[in-house]
């Protein structure tokens, strides 16, 4: 009997090969890149999952309430960690942590090394196993490091390395330090990322901040102890708040600050280290919503929708050429369960063939897929039982609705009207309601897709307040001093055709090549009055070689000696000091130093041009280093300037890679979530329209075969060709106009809410809407005319001469 089934399953998909074929590719497309776009989101809903404490793990982080609103804080003081595990019942460990670069060196060869500098109940808190060495304390000492697996095979060519000397540059000199341990490769899907862990106590800031409670720069994570909860732990530590930043909050309380709910104005809160890859802080909230990895699965799941809606559709359209035949079978004796097993194995073959070919696919795509979207996922994370199972479930209940619907239908029939082969499927409201959905679904894509590329070419179309076309930035990761590498550049550009100048500062603009983004901030009284601005160290030329317009006074200058007091703030800043004349103001930043301000930039973007610009303040101070060289060239052969300045940095740092790269490029990489976005969205707006297209097709030529004798006869009496084509296609179009009715309030509102996240944004114009409608509708109106006009232009007497 099995054997039966699939011999006329089998039949029944090579009689419609048309249909069969569009049905398989359809889905073989859709299960290749829902495979694809599903191991993504799995992937980035897998981030931080490894560690073993994480229901208990947190990141510490502070909101403060300021007369300028809420604001919340990650960096903390140095002395914060030890206090709180001594003052606050309910941690059972602490730690604090701080990512820097580091270079390190064994003989002759130097690594430049992602660095985390922790305390060491570090490996107690995070899950980073040990493979050899001190397993139980991976950092026994001061002098003692931990290195990965992969850094200890790029330094010394394998892994039994325990207990050799690494020189390690901390603060401009050499240490030497132990290998303790050697650690697993950080996960691909972890927060924390680091090639070699160093003790905090060797951190160039600790010994001059130990005691300091306003001086803020490092994050703070801590464990829980067992039954106690994250509301619990922050009423505890209200009063350690109270008495420890009492200072702050007076003078806050003095500038105007209103309290809480709860009437603090500095409350501890703790972020789930599960939630750290999502976590984003503004006005004073964090917001863990998992928006990307669910809106990669949303658009997964309507490409699937959209061809199981064809498959749907396609079978019903179908399922009305086979009456005859369920009505012999009915004669012949078979019942109902039968009739319904058969469909139900047709489009089971269907789907396991597709689903063969879509593993494939996915297989094949694999590799440029992880180019293009930069991502490390595997196929390991959709291989997982659960996942399995519940794609097993999927397809079970989809196969079961587009086989037994028809089935059911068809075999409540008698016998007899099965045998003249006529049937009403309920005026199609099915076959319509799936297909007004498809192009629902399309529409929001092509709308999103426009959106959000007119949005990422609005942030980089900007007036950023910099050249950053002509000006190459490279992070000062070698040996020598960094003052000392920004004289030598400057002597080896000099005579270099179309460089025309050097500077440098202590942070990068964008996302340079190196992968860091750091920003430093600090607050001082000013007549009565708190005051916060970002600080920001740079060498001499700084505006010159970046374009930044100077409003009032000068800039830094070799003539004046007296420039290390000497400050240049941004309008922000300027604005928030609230004086007439800028130039006049002068600072008292401690007891002893009084700083004045000598002149005014326009503002800048200096941080995330996703952000508002804040207040900056820019110091000339050569006891702060610098971290970044900036390199202006010339506009008339770039490539050749490029090439100039990695040979000057090859020449001064030969050991030390050269990372630079034009300033674009690292704004650029600040969208690489947008773009991303962006380019899974556009994929599935092409896709789900292709697929939304082929089942419009496919079920016009069923329409087109139904009314061939009407056709005809309209032909006969006299009907023109685009009349007839226009009859047959204005059906459906007045379903896209419908899915586009219901698409464009749903499409804006949710546009409208993901652009309040940035600080300037594109303007939601009616276009973006109109646009994606048409496009649909053309899409569309192509799709099944190419179809109706060829059946309107057919010979009538071929139309009429079967019965």
């Amino acid at each position: 009997m099995f054997k039966n089934y699939l011999k006329i399953a089998w039949r029944n998909l090579i009689k419609n090969k048309i249909f069969s074929v569009a049905n398989i590719v359809g889905l073989t497309c859709a299960f290749a890149v829902s495979i694809l776009l599903t191991m993504t989101a799995l992937f980035e809903l897998s981030f931080d999952q490894f560690h073993l404490n994480k229901d208990s793990a947190y990141q510490v982080y502070l909101t403060n309430q300021t007369p300028r609103g809420a604001e919340t804080s990650t960096s903390n003081p140095v002395p914060l960690a030890s206090a709180l595990k001594e003052e606050v019942p309910g941690i059972k460990r602490i730690t604090r942590t701080l990512s820097e670069d580091a270079l390190i060196s064994f003989n002759d060869k130097d690594l430049d090394l992602d660095a985390e500098y922790v305390d060491a109940e570090f490996f107690n808190i995070f899950t980073f196993p040990v493979i050899a060495g001190n397993i139980s304390n991976p950092l026994p000492s001061k002098n003692a490091v931990s290195i990965t697996e992969e850094t200890a095979t790029k330094m010394f060519g394998n892994t039994d390395v325990v207990g050799k000397v690494v020189q390690v540059q901390i603060g401009g000199e050499e240490h030497p330090f132990t290998i303790a341990s050697i650690l697993e490769n950080t996960p691909p899907n972890s927060s924390i990322d680091f090639d070699i862990v160093i003790p905090f106590e060797n951190h160039p800031e600790y010994e001059s901040n130990k005691d300091v409670w306003n001086s803020q720069f490092h994050p703070v994570y801590l464990q829980l102890e067992d039954g106690m909860t994250p509301q619990q732990f922050e009423i505890n530590s209200r009063a350690f708040a109270n008495l420890h930043y009492k200072g702050s909050i007076e003078s806050d309380k003095r500038d105007g600050a209103s309290p809480d709910e709860n009437g603090q104005y500095k409350q501890f809160h703790l972020l789930p280290v599960k939630d750290l890859h999502f976590a984003t802080f503004k006005e004073g909230l964090v917001d863990t919503a998992h928006t990307f990895p669910y809106l990669i699965l949303g658009v997964a799941l309507v490409i699937i929708f959209i061809v199981c809606a064809n498959f749907i559709n396609m079978n019903i359209a179908l399922s009305e050429k086979r009456l005859k035949e369920i009505g012999m079978r009915k004669t012949l004796g078979a019942v109902k369960q039968q009739l319904f097993f058969q469909f139900w194995m047709e489009s089971l073959i269907v789907f396991l063939i597709a689903i063969g070919l879509g593993l494939l696919v996915s297989n094949l795509l694999i590799g440029p897929f992880k180019t293009l979207f930069v991502t490390k996922a595997t196929f390991a994370n959709v291989t997982q039982p659960g996942i399995i199972a519940l794609f097993v479930i999927s397809i079970f209940v989809i196969t079961l609705i587009a086989g037994g619907y028809p089935a059911l239908i068809l075999s409540k029939l008698s016998t007899l009207r099965a045998l003249k082969g006529k049937l009403d499927f309920g005026k199609n409201r099915l076959r319509n309601g799936l297909i007004v959905l498809q192009f629902v679904i399309a529409i929001i894509l092509i709308s999103g897709t426009l959106v959000l590329h007119g949005q990422i070419e609005f942030l980089r179309n900007k007036d950023l307040g910099y050249n950053k076309e002509q000006v190459v930035s490279i992070p000062l990761n070698g040996r020598k001093d960094s003052y000392a590498v920004l004289e030598l550049l400057r002597d080896e550009l000099s005579q270099a055709p179309g460089v025309l100048s050097v500077s440098g500062s202590d942070s990068n603009l964008g996302l340079g090549k190196d992968g860091s983004i750091t920003s430093s901030a600090m607050g001082f009284d000013y007549k009565g009055r708190g005051l916060i601005t970002n600080a920001l160290t740079v060498d001499y030329d700084y505006a010159k070689t970046l374009d930044i317009e100077l409003l009032e006074g000068r800039m830094f200058d070799k003539k004046y000696s007296t420039d290390s007091l000497s400050l240049v703030i941004n309008e922000s800043m300027a604005k928030q000091f609230g004086e007439d004349d800028p130039l006049s103001i002068r600072i008292n930043m401690d007891d002893s130093v009084t700083y004045s301000v000598v002149g005014v930039i326009k503002d800048y973007y200096f941080q995330d041009v996703k952000r508002e610009v804040k207040p900056l303040t820019l110091f000339l101070n050569r006891n702060w280093d610098l971290y970044y060289a900036y390199v202006k060239i010339a506009p008339d052969n770039a490539a050749q300037s490029f090439d100039a300045i990695k040979a000057a940095w090859e020449k001064i740092e030969p050991q030390a890679d050269f990372l630079g790269s034009f300033l674009d490029e690292n704004v650029d990489r600040t969208f690489k979530r947008e773009k991303t976005l962006a380019t899974i969205i556009t994929s599935g707006s092409i896709l789900g329209i292709i697929l939304s297209c082929l089942g419009l097709f496919a079920i016009s030529m069923l329409v087109v075969a139904q009314r061939t004798k009407e056709i005809g006869v309209r032909k006969v009496v006299g009907a023109s060709i685009s009349s007839v084509a226009l009859l047959l296609t204005k059906d459906f179009l007045k379903l896209v106009g419908l899915a586009f009715i219901i698409a464009t309030p749903i499409s804006w509102y949710f546009l409208n809410e993901w652009l309040q996240d940035y600080a300037s944004h594109v303007s939601l114009s009616p276009l973006f809407f109109v646009a994606a409608g048409l496009t649909a509708t053309l899409i569309a109106f192509i799709t099944v005319g190419s179809r109706t006009v060829k059946a309107a232009s057919a010979n009538p007497v071929k139309s009429l001469r079967d019965e």
